[in-house]
């Protein structure tokens, strides 16, 4: 995996404690700015960053898009 930064270690961790690990599990930026409690311009990017590199996955939906971590 590539080597991830230390709000990027946040935003996967609370990924993982909120048990987005598959496609069926998906959880918005809103839910993941919650549960990081950091700005919301800052996970955005951080969600970007993430999905450039591989380490989750973007599902585009009708209101608000969700993420998920990948397989590593």
């Amino acid at each position: 995996m590539a080597e991830l930064n230390p709000v990027e270690q946040l935003v996967v961790k609370a990924l993982e404690e909120m048990g987005a690990t598959k496609d069926s599990s998906i959880k918005t930026a809103d839910d993941i700015t919650k549960k990081c409690n950091r700005p919301k311009g800052l996970v955005t990017n951080t969600l970007v960053s993430l999905t450039q590199k591989g380490v989750i996955k973007r599902v585009a939906r009708e209101k608000a898009a969700g993420y998920y971590l990948v397989k590593q």
